[in-house]
């Protein structure tokens, strides 16, 4: 009778130890092609239904096939126009943080030159303003506006790591370059007026650039620990979701 026991107790932890390898091999695997393919892809991957979401979004469709109310287009403008003034010391806190943070000089270097280019960026906003007859100085930010320039001001927060504010400033620029391509590719009809705004983030250029953040973010998430690996993958969730938003934000306003 005992020795029966003994022997199904036995059969149980033989049968616990056996699971526990393999949900080790399994996370070895993950990690394996979390390494291979970069943690910034793998979170992607993840969470593609809602990337999708943010870089194949409905205003971003009536762009491509030419359906847009241009109406919404002057109100994403506008206020597309007050977010990226506040990116700019958000920008700038990043900047700071690689200075602080980073052992490796090309970083500064990388975020140095997105910054530059705002200033050509708020630029070019006020000539589009101009050119469709909007006003920026009677611009109000709208309430999803406000919540994604509250998003920023807590990423500039000198408690957040470098490797958080980098995977979400990573992930700002890059939603924009693949929803804009999207926009100009091979069998698109966007209209003529809009393809300007289109080739500014979609262009081969700004992609190298997003791609030169993506390989900053993947190198810091490598030797990041598990508590800043959490925070980045929140942060980049977080973008995501105020992406979705900013986009409704603009359709829900024709």
């Amino acid at each position: 009778m005992y020795a029966m026991q003994e022997v199904k107790g036995q059969k149980r932890v033989s049968e616990t130890l056996r699971r526990g390898e393999k949900m080790e091999e399994k996370l070895e695997k993950l990690k394996a092609e979390e390494k291979k393919i970069g943690m910034t892809e793998a979170w992607l991957r993840k969470h593609r239904l809602l990337y999708t979401g943010a870089t194949r979004h409905p205003f971003i469709h009536s762009i491509r096939d030419g359906t847009i109310d241009i109406a919404a287009f002057k109100t994403w403008l506008a206020q597309d126009y007050l977010f990226v003034r506040a990116f700019v010391p958000f920008a700038a806190s990043v900047l700071i943080k690689a200075y602080k943070e980073s052992d490796d000089d090309t970083d500064i270097e990388v975020i140095l030159g997105g910054i530059a280019s705002l200033k050509d960026e708020i630029s070019w906003f006020k000539s589009e303003a101009n050119k469709w007859g909007i006003s920026l100085s009677n611009v109000v930010p709208q309430k999803p506006n406000k919540n994604y320039c509250g998003l920023l001001e807590s990423l500039m927060r000198p408690e957040v790591e470098y490797t958080v504010a980098i995977t979400a400033f990573w992930a700002i620029e890059a939603v924009y370059q693949e929803s804009f391509a999207h926009c100009l590719e091979e069998g698109s009809q966007t209209p003529e007026e809009l393809k300007e705004a289109c080739e500014r983030w979609g262009n081969e250029g700004f992609a190298q650039y997003c791609q030169s953040l993506q390989k900053i973010a993947n190198l810091r998430l490598q030797k990041a620990s598990d508590d800043e690996l959490k925070n980045a993958e929140v942060a980049l969730l977080s973008v995501l979701e105020h992406e979705v938003e900013f986009w409704n934000m603009s359709r829900a306003s024709v």
